[in-house]
């Protein structure tokens, strides 16, 4: 992995595994990075937002993994590794799925062609089924793409970390008359998630509205829209974040119905 090959460099040349985690944060920019590793040739052994965006176990390169470590950014070209729990395991949903009923009486063909996140969110969105997980039918589509959040701090175990104007980003968010929903989705089958996604926008979101932020995260397999539903316990513990629900759908074929008849 061209991202392992790259770390260990930055860590040999800055000595972070020495640095005492127990402490605090091992704080490096992307200054400190481009100079470690501008002597590999492949974009992606030396790019900084490729080596620094990890958003799965899979991600992380074979030295943070061995030693228990993950990255965070806390402000524009400002990271900190830190040893502890970086990522949240998304399990399997048990339950039988869920015959649904689309709230239009037409097949949209259009949501067959391709297959991306952003078509599955806007077809569960435009038969209701969003707002069928939710409880909800005051959801309209309100945010997406990249935004920077406010300035905020938050706890991992025993360190205060501050954010100052970081760039997130989410699949589609949904404001309400009473809560914000904010969802991440994928197109295939995933085992865990960088709690970095779902808490810099929850605090992103709930500092900006004021309201109640639901956190989702969707995933279409095969012919089953997956939801679940997460809340962190407490709003500035990064590590406090919590299942509270989760189901799964298959739609049931809309049946076009002719009640037209000729006339005699």
């Amino acid at each position: 992995m061209s991202k392992s090959i790259s770390w260990e460099k930055i860590f040999s040349d800055y000595s972070i595994l020495k640095h005492d985690f127990m402490n605090s944060p091992f704080l490096i920019t992307a200054e400190m990075i481009k100079k470690s590793v501008q002597h590999l040739k492949r974009t992606s052994e030396k790019e900084v937002r490729i080596l620094c965006k990890i958003d799965n176990r899979e991600g992380l390169p074979d030295i943070m993994r061995k030693n228990n470590l993950f990255i965070l950014p806390i402000r524009n070209g400002t990271y900190i590794i830190l040893k502890g729990e970086g990522f949240i395991d998304i399990p399997e949903i048990s339950s039988d799925p869920i015959d649904y009923l689309s709230k239009i009486n037409f097949e949209l063909k259009s949501s067959t062609v391709g297959n991306s996140e952003m078509q599955h969110l806007d077809y569960c969105f435009a038969i209701s089924m969003i707002k069928t997980f939710c409880n909800d039918e005051s959801l309209v589509l309100t945010i997406r793409g990249r935004k920077y959040t406010p300035n905020f701090k938050f706890l991992i175990g025993n360190h205060e970390i501050e954010v100052q104007g970081v760039q997130t980003e989410v699949d589609a968010g949904y404001e309400g008359k009473d809560k914000i929903v904010l969802i991440e989705a994928k197109n295939s089958k995933t085992n865990n998630l960088s709690i970095r996604q779902l808490y810099y926008p929850f605090r992103q979101w709930e500092i900006n509205t004021k309201k109640k932020v639901n956190l989702i995260f969707f995933e279409k397999r095969d012919k089953l829209y997956n939801f679940w539903e997460y809340s962190f316990v407490d709003s500035n513990n990064f590590n406090s974040l919590k299942l509270i629900n989760a189901k799964r759908y298959i739609v049931k074929p809309v049946i076009n119905i002719d009640f037209t008849t000729k006339q005699m």
